[in-house]
């Protein structure tokens, strides 16, 4: 069976439509143009803002028109990661799915039903004749996944609806009411570099097999960081073998976790049989230690032609120690909410080479100041190493509002649908509601989607069964949605 034979044939054909028009963060303007003439096709009021966002309007069917306008919302950007040995060019192809028993998944690369089920899902109501719904403002935005460019640009006056149905959860049992802000922390140096010489070896170490995910929502799972682990093997052959660092190149994207790591060291000739014993044991000890989370983790190690030139020591020794030393993972769990992660951060990107540094981190928080002290704390970090530091893409959490009426709404329908009440929750990754609702503070905003997981790695997949629980759940939604004042 092909993604399009899938139930509900109509939103999961408008997902493979959309699938087939690359999207990258960034470089949104073909699906910019695809969103555009949808709406135009369909003899809707259709634009285009001032930063990319694609806002389609629809009226109310008959007799909804006394129900009060709601805005739909989903970002028409994706994250773009793929295996190293996939062939795939993003920037010219669309995803390639297919179906594996109730789940849909890519051959290779990030799925994309983060966020494009919740797009499909809009375009479904707005290409229908016979849903009915209220009057309704379909608000497709931009750039979500790596700066919230599309909501921050979102103006005040656009938009009338006053209530927020956000498409971007990923558990069909959940309804947000609140998430996590962020900021990128980014640190760069130099470094001077030394020659090596013909009394010298190199080698490639690679770490890769991890599942990666996404960096908010896994943060907590204890899953590897590639970046960190090559840190452990290096310092582990800087203290014992004097081993030189000529290259790194580690992970990617801010917002996933990374998965892969590559390095380039070089050590006396005369030390490589103890060197390659020493790798071969630690590697057995970091497989071991994370054999339950990440089975599949390879770390591996092969000579390689010598490079011109490597980090002299004093350098390295600041590095690895600053790297070492920056927090990754959960730095604050919330006490408010039980289980739920305030503060952490990830590690993201480690470059080095040519003499230069960068390090790349997305520290995420609930609570502005715990955001900020440890963003404060790796500037603090890298700065003692002779980087500078740089914050950017900064933007607010939101915050719960437990008397939402429209949360109430919800809950009474899910339980009606599924005789059992939903999870409540807020979550600890970047939605957009937040910034939204600085430029709307009137609109009454909630989140949930189907079950996606594993999203901003290429293990991303769609449960089946879920996205037509959560299609059942959306179009009871649109029946309910209360009058207006």
């Amino acid at each position: 069976m092909t993604v399009r034979e899938l139930e509900p044939r109509v939103l999961w054909n408008k997902f493979a439509d959309l699938n087939a028009v690359p999207r990258p963060s960034k470089k949104e303007e073909r699906v910019i143009a695809f969103m555009k003439q949808f709406g135009e096709d369909l003899g809707l009021e259709t634009f285009v803002d001032k930063v990319g966002n694609v806002i389609i309007k629809k009226p109310a069917t008959i007799g909804m028109e006394n129900r009060a306008t709601i805005v739909m919302q989903s970002h028409l950007d994706m994250v773009h990661q793929k295996n190293n040995d996939t062939n795939f060019d993003f920037d010219a192809q669309g995803i390639d799915m297919y179906v594996d028993g109730d789940w849909v998944k890519a051959k290779g690369t990030t799925l994309g039903a983060d966020n494009g089920l919740g797009v499909a899902t809009i375009m479904a109501i707005l290409e229908s004749k016979d849903i009915p719904h209220p009057a309704i403002e379909a608000l497709f935005t931009i750039d979500e996944e790596t700066g919230m460019t599309g909501a921050k640009g979102l103006e005040g006056g656009l938009l009338d609806g006053s209530i927020l149905l956000n498409l971007d959860t990923e558990e069909d049992d959940e309804i947000g009411v609140g998430c996590a802000g962020g900021i990128d922390v980014t640190a760069k140096g130099n470094y001077f570099a030394k020659p090596t010489n013909a009394h010298q070896v190199a080698f490639e170490i690679v770490v890769k097999g991890l599942q990666g995910g996404h960096s908010g929502m896994d943060i907590h799972k204890g899953l590897g960081n590639a970046n960190k682990i090559m840190n452990r093997m290096l310092y582990a052959t800087s203290e014992n073998f004097g081993a030189h660092v000529a290259e790194i190149h580690g992970g990617g994207l801010r917002n996933a976790i990374p998965r892969e790591s590559r390095a380039v060291v070089v050590i006396e000739k005369e030390h490589e049989k103890d060197f390659l014993n020493h790798i071969h044991l630690l590697s057995a000890i970091i497989k071991t230690e994370f054999k339950t989370m990440e089975p599949q983790l390879i770390i591996a190690i092969e000579k390689t032609q010598l490079p011109h030139e490597m980090m002299n020591a004093e350098s390295q020794v600041r590095l690895i120690n600053a790297i070492y030393a920056a927090c990754n993972g959960v730095y604050r769990m919330s006490p408010d909410i039980p289980n739920l992660v305030e503060t952490s951060n990830n590690i993201a990107s480690v470059t080095v080479g040519d003499g230069k540094i960068e390090i790349k981190c997305l520290t995420r928080s609930s609570s502005e100041s715990s955001k900020l002290d440890l963003a404060n704390s790796l500037k603090a970090t890298f700065e003692l190493i002779g980087c500078e530091v740089h914050f950017s893409g900064d933007y607010p959490g939101w915050t719960p509002n437990m008397d939402s009426k429209i949360l109430k709404v919800l809950s009474a329908i899910y339980e009606k649908l599924n005789h059992s009440k939903p999870h409540v929750a807020a979550c600890h990754a970047g939605l957009e509601c937040g910034i939204l609702g600085q430029n709307y503070p009137d609109m009454d905003m909630i989140s949930f989607g189907p079950n996606i997981k594993g999203a901003h790695s290429p293990d991303e997949r769609a449960q089946i069964s879920s996205v037509q629980k959560y299609w059942k759940f959306v179009l009871e939604i649109l029946k309910e949605i209360p009058k207006a004042k």
